[in-house]
């Protein structure tokens, strides 16, 4: 029980700085919904989606590879393995930054096509989250260390400076100079640069903050040699590139139907169904806190606990109560979304009305979240075992299937197919990561168990609303029913971990 003791505590430290962080970036969401259309929000939802796909590049893979090593190599050898996946991050970055000012121009013309904004509009767009992903990709591997080093306060801290730099510019840019200038006409001339509603103000908010996290984060990089070990190199190398295809492959999974659908539906259609798309999505930002904070706390400490000769059943337990856990959250979201719907409430009621179309799919969003969860807790097999082609393999599979589908539902169904799409390629590449880790790296995984509790949540879901009218007190009926029914289920496991902590 101290194990679980010790994973609880890795996975809330860590997770808290990323909860915090998440949910204050939450809250700027009404901000955004008030003062974009929802064609102004799908240019803000697609050139993020862009973004997290670009940053699988520039990371490489070598956030997880740099855990792995510290854990093969002898302490005296640990800065070497700082300074080689480093090295990577700096000319992965020097590469990107090169190919985006060569390029900044065609590339603006491309996504002003639709002509929903000015060629300029998107150079200064491009421009400024370019920069914003080298910065962020500089930062992966200091951040890296200061996990290895089990510095959570220190690594929180600069989590919350980046969101709290963020929030601020943004309330500055889109609500605080506009007030200003509404209430003293005379400050006019000072501000002659200001563009009353430019979406542009978030990106040039992203990269403050990015860049002064990476000043902050400059005693972490300290130390840090020009060296380059080629041994060690080829070796980290051949490790994190199966990762990083499956990075790319995952957020081809996450992120192509946010990409793609502005041009499976042009004009201005379709960057409006990608708005809503987008706010509705932020309402299961919660579920994916969860999963984001999971991964902040295990994959450390799957690493460092593989040699043990528990390890594997230590394993399994911890899926079985994070599945429980990341189903209480789909069901209590999705048990209380008419209250929840206010955070994406438009600036007046036609606006509210477009965004609020999409609120019935935020469920199949949210266990969207849930498959993926399992699928990184799954994932854990080919990492401890060096086997990480399969990976590569499995969110290849996820890819095709992705990029495949998107073109079939999208153009019919919008969104809808996007989710769609997200559910099938999500639950294949569970089920082939279960059967693959199965026959090479068995954990004893309780599939009766977890499926009983995924079943009763989504049959709750599903009654709500699909025939109570997502009703707020039905519905928390019976999610404090489903709360009961876990807790009677695992009251010794309850009583043991409380008594654990106790001690």
């Amino acid at each position: 029980m101290s194990v679980v003791k010790r994973f609880l505590s890795d996975t809330f430290i860590y997770g808290l700085s990323t909860i915090v962080a998440r949910l204050l970036n939450f809250i700027q969401t009404p901000l955004f919904i008030k003062k974009f259309d929802t064609a102004v929000y799908g240019i803000f939802t697609n050139m993020y989606a862009w973004a997290a796909f670009i940053n699988t590049f520039l990371a490489f893979g070598m956030e997880t590879t740099y855990f792995r090593y510290l854990n093969k190599v002898e302490e005296t050898e640990r800065p070497k393995v700082f300074n080689t996946t480093f090295i990577v991050a700096i000319l992965t970055t020097i590469v990107f930054v090169f190919s985006l000012l060569t390029f900044l121009q065609p590339i603006s013309i491309w996504f002003a096509k639709n002509g929903l904004q000015q060629v300029s509009d998107y150079r200064s767009y491009i421009y400024c989250m370019g920069f914003t992903l080298a910065a962020d990709a500089l930062a992966v591997v200091p951040f890296a260390k200061l996990r290895a080093q089990n510095r959570p306060i220190r690594y929180g801290l600069l989590k919350l400076i980046n969101i709290l730099v963020f929030m601020g510019l943004n309330v500055f840019f889109l609500a605080g100079v506009p007030w200003l200038l509404s209430r003293y006409p005379e400050f006019q001339n000072h501000f002659s640069w200001f563009k009353e509603g430019w979406v542009g103000y978030v990106f040039v908010s992203n990269l403050v903050a990015s860049v002064i996290t990476l000043i902050l984060l400059l005693p972490q990089i300290k130390g840090f040699s020009f060296v380059l070990e080629r041994q060690l190199l080829r070796s980290m190398l051949s490790y994190s590139f199966p990762i990083f295809v499956a990075n790319v492959s995952y957020i081809v999974n996450e992120n192509l139907d946010k990409i793609l659908l502005p041009h499976l539906i042009p004009g201005e259609h379709g960057e409006s169904d990608l708005g809503i798309y987008g706010a509705i999505a932020k309402i299961a930002v919660f579920l994916s806190i969860f999963v984001q904070a999971f991964r902040l706390g295990a994959e450390p400490f799957f690493f460092s606990f593989a040699k043990n000769e528990n390890a594997k059943k230590v394993y399994a337990l911890i899926m079985e109560y994070f599945v429980v856990a990341m189903m209480l959250v789909m069901v209590g979201l999705s048990m209380n979304i008419e209250w929840l719907k206010y955070f994406i409430e438009g600036g007046d009621a036609e606006q509210s009305a477009k965004y609020w179309s999409g609120l019935n799919f935020i469920p199949v969003i949210l266990f969207n979240y849930v498959l993926l969860g399992i699928y990184m807790n799954l994932s854990v097999w080919y990492k401890l075992s060096d086997q990480t082609r399969y990976g590569l393999y499995i969110s290849g599979v996820g890819a095709v299937i992705t990029s495949v589908l998107c073109y079939i539902l999208i153009p019919h169904f919008s969104y809808v197919g996007a989710i769609l799409v997200t559910s099938i390629a999500y639950s294949v590449m569970v089920s082939l990561s279960y059967i693959w880790g199965q026959r090479n790296y068995a954990i004893p995984y309780d599939l009766k168990k977890m499926g009983m509790y995924m079943f009763i949540g989504t049959a709750a879901v599903a009654v709500n609303y699909l025939f109570l009218e997502r009703s707020f007190w039905s519905g928390n009926a019976m999610l404090m029913g489903y709360i009961l029914f876990i807790v009677w289920q695992e009251k010794v496991f309850i009583r043991r971990v409380l008594k654990s902590l106790g001690n």
